[in-house]
């Protein structure tokens, strides 16, 4: 597996309430109309909140926590492993949509303090002082 340490580490942007439930709950599917590259498969993310929140956002689960949610935008709120990627089944419930790519993640480490950052589409790679940051979290050099 690549490490932060060693590895170029990128983001990816998710809309809240998304990116709470993946840092805060049980979320471990990510929805995407698209594959994951595969070379970013096996590798570390930061998951960034985004901006704006989903509009359309209800929860496919009943979750009494999800209102104590910090609820952040324009910052990185945690770590990930992206462990796989494979197209809609009829699986992966609750959290997994049909008809498009489950990004299923793993070993995801909320940061106590959020990071900011400007997000973008896609993968996109944050400035040496949002990494620094979020290394100095997670404990790794």
């Amino acid at each position: 597996m690549t490490t932060v340490a060693t590895a170029p580490l990128r983001a990816l942007t998710v809309r809240q309430p998304w990116a709470d439930a993946i840092a805060h709950s049980t979320k471990r599917t990510e929805n995407r109309t698209w594959s994951v590259p595969a070379r970013h498969l096996g590798t570390r993310i930061l998951i960034h909140a985004a901006a704006a929140p989903d509009r359309h956002a209800v929860l496919p689960v009943e979750n009494p926590d999800a209102r104590d949610w910090p609820d952040r935008r324009g910052v990185i709120v945690a770590v990930a492993t992206l462990a796989s990627c494979h197209f809609d089944t009829g699986c992966c419930s609750p959290w997994g949509e049909r008809e498009v790519f489950h990004w299923q993640l793993a070993d995801v480490v909320p940061l106590a303090v959020p990071v900011a950052a400007r997000g973008a589409l896609g993968f996109w790679t944050p400035g040496d002082d949002v990494l620094e940051a979020v290394r100095a979290q997670i404990g790794e050099a």
